[in-house]
Protein backbone atom coordinates (compact mmCIF):
# COMPACT_ATOMS: atom_id res chain seq x y z
CA UNK A 1 0.00 0.00 0.00
CA UNK A 2 1.53 3.29 -1.05
CA UNK A 3 1.47 6.45 1.01
CA UNK A 4 -1.85 8.08 0.19
CA UNK A 5 -3.90 11.20 0.77
CA UNK A 6 -4.59 9.98 4.31
CA UNK A 7 -1.14 11.36 5.18
CA UNK A 8 -2.43 14.84 4.26
CA UNK A 9 -5.52 14.82 6.47
CA UNK A 10 -6.19 18.01 8.39
CA UNK A 11 -5.18 17.89 12.06
CA UNK A 12 -8.52 17.79 13.88
CA UNK A 13 -9.34 17.29 17.53
CA UNK A 14 -8.37 13.67 18.03
CA UNK A 15 -10.60 11.24 19.87
CA UNK A 16 -8.59 9.01 22.17
CA UNK A 17 -9.76 5.47 22.98
CA UNK A 18 -9.49 5.64 26.77
CA UNK A 19 -9.89 1.89 27.12
CA UNK A 20 -7.08 1.03 24.72
CA UNK A 21 -4.68 3.76 25.86
CA UNK A 22 -5.60 3.96 29.56
CA UNK A 23 -2.06 3.39 30.90
CA UNK A 24 -0.49 5.81 28.41
CA UNK A 25 -3.07 8.46 29.23
CA UNK A 26 -2.17 8.16 32.91
CA UNK A 27 1.50 8.85 32.11
CA UNK A 28 1.23 11.28 29.18
CA UNK A 29 -2.13 13.01 29.61
CA UNK A 30 -4.73 13.84 26.96
CA UNK A 31 -2.89 16.79 25.40
CA UNK A 32 0.27 14.79 24.69
CA UNK A 33 -1.78 11.89 23.33
CA UNK A 34 -3.65 14.26 21.01
CA UNK A 35 -0.37 15.63 19.67
CA UNK A 36 0.82 12.07 19.07
CA UNK A 37 -2.42 11.18 17.31
CA UNK A 38 -1.82 14.04 14.85
CA UNK A 39 1.71 12.95 13.88
CA UNK A 40 2.87 10.97 10.85
CA UNK A 41 6.11 9.02 11.33
CA UNK A 42 8.41 7.63 8.63
CA UNK A 43 10.76 4.73 9.40
CA UNK A 44 13.48 3.94 6.87
CA UNK A 45 14.78 0.35 7.02
CA UNK A 46 12.73 -2.73 7.92
CA UNK A 47 15.33 -5.10 9.28
CA UNK A 48 15.33 -6.10 12.95
CA UNK A 49 15.85 -2.61 14.36
CA UNK A 50 13.37 -0.87 12.08
CA UNK A 51 10.56 -3.30 12.75
CA UNK A 52 11.07 -2.95 16.54
CA UNK A 53 10.64 0.82 16.26
CA UNK A 54 7.63 0.50 13.95
CA UNK A 55 5.97 -2.03 16.24
CA UNK A 56 6.35 0.23 19.27
CA UNK A 57 5.02 3.31 17.47
CA UNK A 58 2.01 1.45 16.09
CA UNK A 59 1.09 0.30 19.58
CA UNK A 60 1.67 3.78 21.03
CA UNK A 61 -0.99 5.38 18.81
CA UNK A 62 0.54 7.92 16.42
CA UNK A 63 -1.59 9.11 13.49
CA UNK A 64 0.17 6.93 10.92
CA UNK A 65 3.36 4.92 10.41
CA UNK A 66 4.98 4.79 6.98
CA UNK A 67 7.81 2.37 6.25
CA UNK A 68 10.43 2.50 3.51
CA UNK A 69 12.61 -0.42 2.52
CA UNK A 70 12.38 -1.55 -1.11
CA UNK A 71 15.35 -3.95 -0.75
CA UNK A 72 14.54 -7.64 -1.06
CA UNK A 73 14.18 -9.94 1.94
CA UNK A 74 17.23 -12.16 2.45
CA UNK A 75 17.39 -15.38 4.44
CA UNK A 76 19.48 -13.79 7.20
CA UNK A 77 16.76 -11.18 7.79
CA UNK A 78 14.67 -13.92 9.43
CA UNK A 79 17.20 -13.93 12.27
CA UNK A 80 15.76 -10.80 13.90
CA UNK A 81 12.90 -9.45 11.76
CA UNK A 82 10.02 -11.20 13.51
CA UNK A 83 7.34 -10.21 10.96
CA UNK A 84 9.08 -11.96 8.05
CA UNK A 85 8.58 -15.58 6.98
CA UNK A 86 10.63 -17.91 4.82
CA UNK A 87 8.06 -17.40 2.05
CA UNK A 88 8.91 -13.67 2.04
CA UNK A 89 12.49 -14.19 0.82
CA UNK A 90 12.89 -12.27 -2.44
CA UNK A 91 10.02 -9.85 -1.73
CA UNK A 92 10.52 -6.14 -0.87
CA UNK A 93 11.01 -5.89 2.92
CA UNK A 94 8.52 -3.08 3.50
CA UNK A 95 5.75 -4.69 1.46
CA UNK A 96 6.24 -8.04 3.21
CA UNK A 97 6.17 -6.37 6.65
CA UNK A 98 3.26 -3.94 6.20
CA UNK A 99 0.28 -6.33 6.56
CA UNK A 100 1.57 -7.75 9.86
CA UNK A 101 2.39 -4.33 11.29
CA UNK A 102 -1.09 -3.09 10.35
CA UNK A 103 -2.69 -5.81 12.49
CA UNK A 104 -1.18 -4.39 15.69
CA UNK A 105 -3.47 -1.38 16.05
CA UNK A 106 -6.61 -0.68 14.03
CA UNK A 107 -6.31 3.02 14.90
CA UNK A 108 -2.88 3.41 13.25
CA UNK A 109 -2.72 2.97 9.45
CA UNK A 110 0.56 1.57 8.15
CA UNK A 111 1.69 2.70 4.69
CA UNK A 112 4.53 1.69 2.40
CA UNK A 113 6.50 4.43 0.72
CA UNK A 114 7.27 3.09 -2.77
CA UNK A 115 10.79 2.68 -4.07
CA UNK A 116 13.11 0.50 -6.12
CA UNK A 117 15.54 -2.04 -4.65
CA UNK A 118 18.90 -0.39 -4.03
CA UNK A 119 17.38 3.11 -4.20
CA UNK A 120 18.11 5.43 -1.29
CA UNK A 121 15.35 7.64 0.03
CA UNK A 122 15.50 11.34 -0.94
CA UNK A 123 14.43 14.59 0.70
CA UNK A 124 11.48 14.94 -1.71
CA UNK A 125 9.97 11.77 -0.20
CA UNK A 126 10.01 12.87 3.45
CA UNK A 127 8.09 16.16 3.29
CA UNK A 128 4.78 14.81 4.63
CA UNK A 129 6.15 13.59 7.95
CA UNK A 130 6.65 15.08 11.42
CA UNK A 131 9.33 12.52 12.39
CA UNK A 132 11.87 10.72 10.19
CA UNK A 133 13.71 7.72 11.66
CA UNK A 134 16.68 6.21 9.79
CA UNK A 135 17.92 2.74 10.76
CA UNK A 136 21.35 1.37 9.84
CA UNK A 137 21.70 4.01 7.12
CA UNK A 138 25.07 5.16 5.71
CA UNK A 139 26.42 8.31 7.33
CA UNK A 140 26.30 10.18 4.01
CA UNK A 141 22.52 9.59 3.80
CA UNK A 142 22.07 10.62 7.43
CA UNK A 143 23.90 13.90 6.75
CA UNK A 144 21.94 14.59 3.57
CA UNK A 145 18.50 14.05 5.09
CA UNK A 146 19.34 15.72 8.40
CA UNK A 147 20.43 18.91 6.65
CA UNK A 148 16.94 19.15 5.17
CA UNK A 149 15.00 18.09 8.30
CA UNK A 150 16.89 20.55 10.52
CA UNK A 151 16.10 23.43 8.17
CA UNK A 152 12.44 22.46 7.73
CA UNK A 153 11.24 21.67 11.23
CA UNK A 154 11.08 17.88 10.88
CA UNK A 155 12.26 15.81 13.84
CA UNK A 156 15.13 13.47 12.92
CA UNK A 157 16.45 10.30 14.57
CA UNK A 158 19.22 8.04 13.25
CA UNK A 159 19.83 4.65 14.89
CA UNK A 160 22.13 1.70 14.27
CA UNK A 161 22.79 -1.68 15.83
CA UNK A 162 26.00 -3.59 15.12
CA UNK A 163 26.13 -6.85 17.06
CA UNK A 164 26.31 -5.96 20.76
CA UNK A 165 26.68 -2.24 19.95
CA UNK A 166 24.06 0.44 19.35
CA UNK A 167 23.98 4.11 18.40
CA UNK A 168 21.22 6.77 18.45
CA UNK A 169 21.31 10.40 17.33
CA UNK A 170 18.53 12.96 17.92
CA UNK A 171 17.94 16.28 16.17
CA UNK A 172 14.57 17.88 16.92
CA UNK A 173 15.67 21.22 15.47
CA UNK A 174 16.32 24.68 16.91
CA UNK A 175 13.98 25.89 19.63
CA UNK A 176 12.29 22.53 20.29
CA UNK A 177 9.55 23.07 22.91
CA UNK A 178 9.55 20.48 25.67
CA UNK A 179 6.28 21.26 27.46
CA UNK A 180 6.92 18.98 30.44
CA UNK A 181 10.52 17.85 30.95
CA UNK A 182 9.89 15.56 33.94
CA UNK A 183 6.32 14.33 33.63
CA UNK A 184 5.94 14.58 37.40
CA UNK A 185 2.88 16.02 39.13
CA UNK A 186 3.22 19.75 39.99
CA UNK A 187 4.44 20.40 43.51
CA UNK A 188 2.07 22.08 45.95
CA UNK A 189 2.30 23.20 49.56
CA UNK A 190 0.68 25.27 52.30
CA UNK A 191 2.01 28.71 53.19
CA UNK A 192 2.82 30.05 56.67
CA UNK A 193 4.12 33.52 55.75
CA UNK A 194 4.78 35.82 52.76
CA UNK A 195 6.96 38.90 53.23
CA UNK A 196 6.02 42.26 51.73
CA UNK A 197 9.00 43.70 49.86
CA UNK A 198 11.05 43.79 46.68
CA UNK A 199 12.48 40.30 47.27
CA UNK A 200 9.60 38.62 49.08
CA UNK A 201 10.30 35.38 50.92
CA UNK A 202 7.61 32.69 51.13
CA UNK A 203 7.77 30.35 54.14
CA UNK A 204 6.04 26.98 54.10
CA UNK A 205 3.77 25.79 56.88
CA UNK A 206 5.17 23.67 59.73
CA UNK A 207 8.61 23.49 58.13
CA UNK A 208 7.32 21.37 55.23
CA UNK A 209 9.93 21.03 52.47
CA UNK A 210 8.69 22.70 49.30
CA UNK A 211 10.80 20.60 46.89
CA UNK A 212 11.23 23.48 44.40
CA UNK A 213 14.40 24.33 42.48
CA UNK A 214 15.84 27.61 41.21
CA UNK A 215 14.06 28.60 38.03
CA UNK A 216 10.78 26.86 38.83
CA UNK A 217 7.55 28.84 38.54
CA UNK A 218 4.63 28.97 40.98
CA UNK A 219 1.21 30.51 41.35
CA UNK A 220 -0.95 30.92 44.46
CA UNK A 221 -4.49 30.43 45.71
CA UNK A 222 -6.63 30.92 48.85
CA UNK A 223 -4.38 33.62 50.33
CA UNK A 224 -6.05 36.00 52.78
CA UNK A 225 -4.66 39.54 52.75
CA UNK A 226 -2.18 39.53 49.88
CA UNK A 227 -4.96 38.61 47.45
CA UNK A 228 -3.07 39.96 44.42
CA UNK A 229 -1.16 36.67 44.39
CA UNK A 230 -4.28 34.51 44.04
CA UNK A 231 -4.35 33.20 40.48
CA UNK A 232 -1.40 35.39 39.51
CA UNK A 233 0.75 34.83 36.45
CA UNK A 234 3.51 32.26 37.14
CA UNK A 235 6.27 33.77 39.29
CA UNK A 236 9.89 32.62 39.05
CA UNK A 237 11.33 31.05 42.19
CA UNK A 238 14.74 31.45 43.79
CA UNK A 239 15.24 28.82 46.47
CA UNK A 240 16.53 30.21 49.80
CA UNK A 241 16.25 27.03 51.84
CA UNK A 242 14.33 23.78 52.11
CA UNK A 243 11.31 25.60 53.59
CA UNK A 244 11.61 29.05 51.98
CA UNK A 245 11.78 30.56 48.50
CA UNK A 246 11.85 34.03 46.96
CA UNK A 247 9.21 35.18 44.44
CA UNK A 248 10.13 38.78 43.65
CA UNK A 249 8.46 42.15 44.33
CA UNK A 250 5.30 42.22 46.51
CA UNK A 251 5.83 45.75 47.89
CA UNK A 252 2.73 47.09 46.12
CA UNK A 253 0.47 44.27 47.32
CA UNK A 254 -1.68 44.08 50.44
CA UNK A 255 -0.28 42.66 53.66
CA UNK A 256 -0.35 38.90 54.12
CA UNK A 257 -2.80 37.75 56.80
CA UNK A 258 -3.02 33.99 56.69
CA UNK A 259 -3.49 30.83 54.65
CA UNK A 260 -2.88 30.04 51.04
CA UNK A 261 -1.16 27.41 48.93
CA UNK A 262 1.45 27.53 46.20
CA UNK A 263 1.29 25.33 43.09
CA UNK A 264 4.17 24.70 40.73
CA UNK A 265 3.50 25.69 37.12
CA UNK A 266 5.18 23.57 34.43
CA UNK A 267 6.75 25.94 31.90
CA UNK A 268 7.87 24.85 28.41
CA UNK A 269 11.62 24.42 28.00
CA UNK A 270 13.21 25.50 24.73
CA UNK A 271 16.00 23.16 23.56
CA UNK A 272 18.34 23.89 20.66
CA UNK A 273 19.55 20.80 18.83
CA UNK A 274 22.62 20.87 16.63
CA UNK A 275 22.46 19.32 13.15
CA UNK A 276 24.35 16.08 12.63
CA UNK A 277 27.20 17.66 10.68
CA UNK A 278 27.96 20.05 13.54
CA UNK A 279 27.30 17.47 16.24
CA UNK A 280 29.82 15.03 14.75
CA UNK A 281 32.51 17.67 15.31
CA UNK A 282 31.28 18.76 18.72
CA UNK A 283 29.30 15.84 20.20
CA UNK A 284 27.17 15.85 23.34
CA UNK A 285 26.97 12.36 24.83
CA UNK A 286 24.09 10.81 26.73
CA UNK A 287 25.60 8.48 29.34
CA UNK A 288 23.89 5.13 29.87
CA UNK A 289 26.55 3.48 32.03
CA UNK A 290 28.93 5.57 34.13
CA UNK A 291 31.12 2.48 34.54
CA UNK A 292 31.94 2.86 30.84
CA UNK A 293 32.67 6.57 30.84
CA UNK A 294 35.24 6.32 28.01
CA UNK A 295 33.09 4.25 25.63
CA UNK A 296 30.90 6.97 24.03
CA UNK A 297 33.89 8.94 22.67
CA UNK A 298 35.49 5.80 21.25
CA UNK A 299 32.25 4.55 19.70
CA UNK A 300 31.49 8.01 18.30
CA UNK A 301 34.47 7.62 15.99
CA UNK A 302 34.09 3.85 15.69
CA UNK A 303 30.61 4.04 14.17
CA UNK A 304 31.78 6.73 11.74
CA UNK A 305 34.70 4.46 10.77
CA UNK A 306 32.36 1.52 10.09
CA UNK A 307 30.18 3.72 7.87
CA UNK A 308 33.26 5.02 6.04
CA UNK A 309 34.45 1.44 5.48
CA UNK A 310 31.01 0.43 4.17
CA UNK A 311 30.81 3.29 1.67
CA UNK A 312 34.40 2.69 0.50
CA UNK A 313 34.22 -1.11 0.14
CA UNK A 314 30.52 -1.70 -0.49
CA UNK A 315 30.27 -4.07 2.48
CA UNK A 316 30.68 -4.14 6.24
CA UNK A 317 33.92 -5.46 7.77
CA UNK A 318 34.13 -9.24 7.79
CA UNK A 319 33.23 -11.12 10.95
CA UNK A 320 36.21 -11.38 13.34
CA UNK A 321 38.59 -10.43 10.53
CA UNK A 322 41.81 -8.85 11.86
CA UNK A 323 42.70 -7.09 8.62
CA UNK A 324 39.35 -5.28 8.40
CA UNK A 325 39.45 -4.49 12.12
CA UNK A 326 42.90 -2.91 11.74
CA UNK A 327 41.55 -0.69 8.96
CA UNK A 328 38.52 0.32 11.06
CA UNK A 329 40.77 1.26 13.99
CA UNK A 330 43.01 3.28 11.66
CA UNK A 331 40.04 5.19 10.22
CA UNK A 332 38.70 5.86 13.72
CA UNK A 333 42.06 7.21 14.89
CA UNK A 334 42.29 9.56 11.90
CA UNK A 335 38.78 10.85 12.66
CA UNK A 336 39.53 11.25 16.38
CA UNK A 337 42.67 13.32 15.83
CA UNK A 338 44.14 14.12 19.23
CA UNK A 339 41.21 12.52 21.11
CA UNK A 340 42.04 9.24 22.81
CA UNK A 341 40.08 6.15 21.77
CA UNK A 342 39.91 2.57 23.02
CA UNK A 343 41.40 0.40 20.26
CA UNK A 344 40.04 -2.84 21.70
CA UNK A 345 36.46 -1.57 21.79
CA UNK A 346 36.64 -0.38 18.19
CA UNK A 347 38.25 -3.65 17.14
CA UNK A 348 35.34 -5.54 18.72
CA UNK A 349 32.88 -3.21 16.94
CA UNK A 350 34.51 -4.16 13.65
CA UNK A 351 34.38 -7.86 14.48
CA UNK A 352 30.62 -7.60 15.17
CA UNK A 353 29.55 -4.99 12.61
CA UNK A 354 27.57 -7.54 10.58
CA UNK A 355 25.76 -8.79 13.69
CA UNK A 356 21.98 -8.33 13.95
CA UNK A 357 20.83 -9.42 17.41
CA UNK A 358 17.17 -9.34 18.41
CA UNK A 359 17.83 -8.43 22.10
CA UNK A 360 19.97 -5.42 21.14
CA UNK A 361 17.39 -4.38 18.54
CA UNK A 362 14.73 -4.56 21.26
CA UNK A 363 16.73 -2.29 23.60
CA UNK A 364 17.64 0.30 20.97
CA UNK A 365 14.26 0.04 19.23
CA UNK A 366 12.40 0.73 22.46
CA UNK A 367 14.66 3.69 23.22
CA UNK A 368 14.24 5.18 19.72
CA UNK A 369 10.45 4.78 19.78
CA UNK A 370 10.39 6.58 23.12
CA UNK A 371 12.44 9.45 21.66
CA UNK A 372 10.09 9.67 18.66
CA UNK A 373 7.12 9.97 21.04
CA UNK A 374 8.93 12.71 22.97
CA UNK A 375 9.43 14.55 19.67
CA UNK A 376 5.75 14.54 18.72
CA UNK A 377 4.24 14.95 22.20
CA UNK A 378 6.68 17.40 23.81
CA UNK A 379 6.40 15.30 26.98
CA UNK A 380 9.60 14.32 28.85
CA UNK A 381 13.08 15.63 28.16
CA UNK A 382 14.62 14.24 24.96
CA UNK A 383 18.04 12.65 24.78
CA UNK A 384 20.87 15.05 23.86
CA UNK A 385 22.19 14.16 21.30
CA UNK A 386 24.35 11.03 20.85
CA UNK A 387 23.70 7.80 22.74
CA UNK A 388 26.13 4.88 22.41
CA UNK A 389 25.41 1.46 23.87
CA UNK A 390 27.38 -1.75 24.19
CA UNK A 391 26.92 -5.04 25.99
CA UNK A 392 30.41 -6.48 25.70
CA UNK A 393 29.94 -8.12 29.08
CA UNK A 394 27.61 -10.53 27.24
CA UNK A 395 30.55 -12.04 25.33
CA UNK A 396 31.70 -15.52 26.38
CA UNK A 397 35.06 -16.02 28.05
CA UNK A 398 36.37 -17.87 25.00
CA UNK A 399 35.81 -15.84 21.83
CA UNK A 400 35.29 -17.44 18.40
CA UNK A 401 37.79 -17.11 15.57
CA UNK A 402 37.11 -16.00 12.01
CA UNK A 403 36.96 -19.66 10.95
CA UNK A 404 34.40 -20.41 13.65
CA UNK A 405 31.96 -17.82 12.24
CA UNK A 406 32.57 -18.50 8.54
CA UNK A 407 29.42 -19.29 6.51
CA UNK A 408 28.70 -22.98 6.17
Amino acid sequence: MAATDSLKMDVDEQKIDEGLYSRQLYVLGHEAMKRMAASNVLIVGMQGLGVEIAKNLCLAGVKSVTIYDPDLVQLQDLNSQFFLRATDVGKPRAEATQPRLAELNAYVPVHVLPGTAGQQITTTQIKEFQVVVLTNAPLSLQLQLNEWTHANGVHFIAAETRGLFGSVFNDFGPGFACVDPTGEQPLTGMIAEIEKGQAAIVTCLDETRHGLEDGDFVTFSEIVGMTELNGCEPMKVTVKGPYTFEIGDTSSFGSYVRGGTFTQVKMPKSIDFKPLKESLRDPEYFMTDFGKWDRPASLHYGFQAVSSFLEKNGSLPRLRNDSDATEIVSIAKSLAGENEINDKVIQELSYQAQGDLAPVNAVIGGFVAQEALKAVSGKFHPMLQHMYFDSLESLPAELPTEDDVAPI
